[in-house]
């Protein structure tokens, strides 16, 4: 049976805080859909720790899952689409695929002391240079390295080429493929701290730098073509693994971002704002992030990148942790109960702050707080939290690539709010656009899987494919607009370096 006869992709979609697995008929909507959360760990202060075979085990269960429930098997597969949470960490045995130690979270700052040391050794700018990224514990790199330090005999059994490192898409690959295949693409790659952008490939003078032998690295292949086949699981047997990307760069396609100059808003547990660049290599001078959006066909296309670590996950805080609120629509009606936040911001510096501030020291903070603030305040301020941090992002954005960004297509958990995207349109003075589908990330792992194996033709075929579920115009006084925004950078200024010296 060939690849455009049968009549699925299957996306799996491994996330920060859970893995799901979501199945796109040619028409580009969903038949079906699985999700499972796993456990987070926090060993330490400022550590965040995910179990490798947690990953793996609830991101196989529901693709299980998603087949059962639609009385389909392998056979009714065209391709297989990966997307994933980037920087997170794995370090495994090649003899046995058995992790050496627990994943190490993208939003993890154990290694700040080490990008501290590096930045006094003035190897900032080299590294910049070379990547588009910033010296930061956010990227892979010193996961790496703290790794090989810490875990008893792990820097021998690197050298001795016993050891595969890789983001979550080579260990699910890997996985899949039974050991077969140590692959990763650019998109990932980029998001390591050990990827030169100029030449596409692994760079010896930052492996150097950052201590790690070149033999952990996996093969990069293109974001779109078949990598390999799924073997062993009977399950996925004989199913092309034909797309890869990074989850934000997989929003980014999923949005039909493909025109220099259309950016996307992703809103999950994080928050990321891309703005698509074509060819060119925009390097920021406002603290953005260059990074590769896709390799196609061995062409490279870019993105500028601003990267916020809390957006979603303050929801979640509010849920999980404080017991304000039982579910993510609860925080929403709550919001809109109020017709402000009262005064009150929130900083959600959970682990540090990104983009683009760079400041792994910074903390969390919530600040105006009165006697008559009330749980709804705390929710209206989480929101906007979200959007204030997206508005430094657009700022930043604007003046880097000189274009001014008229639209926003917005995706992610977060975007199912309705008062928060009319807040962030409000706040922004544009247009705020949610598509029909906002399960973008999925979606752009299947498109590019889809391509890879000729499901779908070319990208006219997907951009035909996009369509609007709402759109969120201005509405707000200037004034009003100014007063918010002063009060969220005179929070932010006071949650700077507040953990200074405590590592």
């Amino acid at each position: 049976m060939s690849a455009p006869s049968r009549k699925f992709i299957l996306a799996l979609d491994q996330g920060t805080t859970s893995s799901r697995s979501i199945l796109f008929d040619h028409t580009g909507k969903i038949h079906a859909s699985a999700s499972r959360e796993f456990e987070q760990h926090f060993p330490k202060p400022g550590w965040v720790e995910h179990d490798p075979m947690d990953i793996w085990s609830t991101q196989i269960a529901t693709a299980e899952e998603v087949l059962n429930k639609s009385g389909l098997t392998s056979t009714d597969l065209a391709a297989i689409g990966i997307t994933n949470q980037r920087e997170t960490t794995f370090v495994w045995e090649r003899a046995t695929g058995t992790p050496i130690y627990p994943a190490i979270v993208w939003q993890d700052r154990r290694t700040a002391v080490l990008c501290q040391r590096l930045w006094r050794e003035g190897a900032d700018p080299v590294v910049t240079e070379k990547t588009g990224l910033r010296l930061d514990p956010y990227f892979s790199a010193t996961k790496v390295h703290w790794i090989l330090e810490n875990v008893e005999g792990a820097r021998s059994r690197a050298e001795a080429g016993e050891l595969a490192f890789g983001t979550v898409d080579s260990w699910l690959i890997w996985q899949l493929t039974e050991g077969r295949l140590h692959a990763t693409d650019p998109s990932n790659a980029s998001r390591t701290l050990l990827f030169n952008l100029a030449r596409g490939d692994w760079d010896d003078e930052l492996l150097e730098l950052f201590d790690i032998p070149r033999s952990m690295m996996p093969e990069i292949r293109d974001s779109s073509g078949t990598l390999g086949e799924g073997s062993g699981n009977a399950l996925l047997a004989g199913v092309p693994i034909a797309g890869v990307a990074g989850d934000q760069q997989a929003a980014l396609f999923g949005q039909a971002c493909f025109k220099p100059g259309m950016a996307k808003n992703t809103y999950g547990t994080g928050c990321f704002l891309l703005m698509q660049t074509g060819e060119e290599r925009l390097t920021s001078t406002n603290n953005l992030l260059t990074t590769v959006a896709w390799r196609i066909g061995g062409e490279t296309e870019y993105a500028l990148e601003g990267s916020i670590f809390v957006a979603g996950a303050l929801i979640q805080w509010l849920r999980d942790e404080l017991g304000v609120i039982e579910s993510a629509s609860e925080c929403d009606r709550l919001a809109a109960e109020v017709g402000d936040s009262g005064g009150v911001v929130i900083v959600p510096a959970f682990t540090g702050l990104g983009a683009p501030y760079w400041d792994p020291h910074a903390r969390g903070t919530i600040q105006g707080i009165t006697r008559g603030t009330t749980r709804a305040h705390l929710c209206r301020a989480a929101l906007e939290a979200i959007a204030y941090q997206t508005a430094d992002l657009v700022a930043c954005m604007e003046r880097d690539s000189g274009r001014s960004i008229s639209e926003m297509r917005v995706d992610g958990g977060v975007a199912r709010s309705d008062l928060m995207l009319q807040f962030q349109s409000d706040l922004l003075g544009i247009s705020v656009v949610r598509p029909t589908s906002i399960e973008t990330t999925a979606l752009g792992a299947a498109y590019l899987a889809g391509l890879g194996v000729g499901f779908w033709e070319n990208r006219e075929a997907i951009t035909e494919r996009w369509s609007t579920d709402a759109a969120f115009s201005p509405r707000v006084e200037t004034s009003r607009k100014d007063l918010g925004q002063m009060r969220w950078k005179r929070a932010v200024e006071r949650s700077l370096e507040w953990a200074e010296g405590d590592d």
